[in-house]
């Protein structure tokens, strides 16, 4: 292994872990009996919801993954042309 495919695999691991942190620290989507019988109408504050840290917790998901699905495709491409 060169020394760029091992910074790419170090790299990946760490963007990985943070993923699974990121996923793990967010609230669950499930609202179980009592939203089903309350009803899930929208309020002021779910209108709001990109300032809270649900919000900010979902972007940094969806930018680790991005860079993760980058991280694997040049890692694939350099395995593939043998650099």
């Amino acid at each position: 292994m060169t020394t760029l495919q091992y910074v790419l695999s170090i790299l990946t691991i760490i963007v990985s872990l943070t993923i699974i942190v990121l996923v793990s620290l967010q609230e669950s989507k499930q609202k179980g009996l009592s939203g089903a019988i309350a009803g899930g109408a929208d309020t002021f504050f779910g209108k709001n919801k990109g300032r809270t840290m649900e919000a900010k917790l979902s972007f940094a998901t969806k930018i680790c993954g991005t860079i993760f699905f980058i991280l694997a495709l040049v890692s694939a491409l350099l395995f593939l042309f043998g650099i």
